[in-house]
């Protein structure tokens, strides 16, 4: 199978998203509004780690699924 991304491409890719870390607020405006009126702030922490824990599945499964690919056609 032909290669379609070098080692070098790859690294670099890789290296982009590392070093473009932005903050990740993952709230709806409706959630955020409430949470951010309110005087405790441990709350809206609370709500903003909870979404970015659900949001780490599905990023978790799809990178599985292609290591399960990339090793089933490497030992081909």
């Amino acid at each position: 199978m032909k290669r379609l991304l070098s080692n070098k491409t790859i690294i670099i890719v890789l290296l982009a998203f590392l070093f473009s870390h932005t903050e990740m607020t993952a709230q709806c405006a409706m959630c955020r509004a409430v949470l951010e009126s309110e005087a405790n702030q441990d709350t809206a922490k609370g709500i903003n780690d909870g979404i970015l824990y659900l949001m780490v599945f599905p990023y978790l499964l799809v990178g599985g699924v292609l290591v399960f690919i990339y090793r089933f056609y490497k030992t081909r």
